[in-house]
């Protein structure tokens, strides 16, 4: 059986080709799931903040005043004797699905209190994915 001379493999060409065509994809389909897992931390936020807030209004009922504090929610405040919780399994609930911590202002300016994430830049303000999502929205 004759073998030939030349050794298999890509050329050159080929694999500027082929990497060209990857950046190519890259290009396209990147933007599109980065903005798909932007929006989905925006919807779990939000579900957040309204669980959250269900917690707050929990905690209100059982005890006659809302929490001073976040982690009021997992752990007895000392001096609450009606306190019947945790109204939140864990601290990491506390927390928005970009790891930045919920804030509380009690009282609140729109509301009995707001809870508020400052999204993806963890910042007041923004736009897009770095917008606040809040529980007066």
């Amino acid at each position: 059986m004759p073998h030939s001379a030349r050794p298999r493999g890509f050329t050159l060409i080929e694999l500027i080709v082929v990497i060209a065509l990857i950046a190519v994809l890259a290009a396209v389909v990147a933007p599109n799931l980065l903005g798909k897992a932007g929006e989905a931390n925006r919807k779990a936020a939000a579900v957040q903040i309204e669980k959250i807030s269900n917690a707050i209004e929990l905690y209100k009922l059982e005890t006659g005043t809302y929490p001073e504090e976040m982690v009021d929610l997992v752990e007895q405040p000392q001096g609450l004797d009606r306190w019947k919780g945790p109204y939140v399994r864990k601290k990491s609930q506390l927390l928005d699905p970009w790891g930045n911590e919920l804030v509380l202002k009690q009282p609140g300016e729109h509301g009995s209190f707001d809870l508020i994430s400052y999204g993806g830049d963890g910042r007041p303000g923004g736009d897009g994915d770095a917008a606040d999502i809040t529980n007066w929205d």
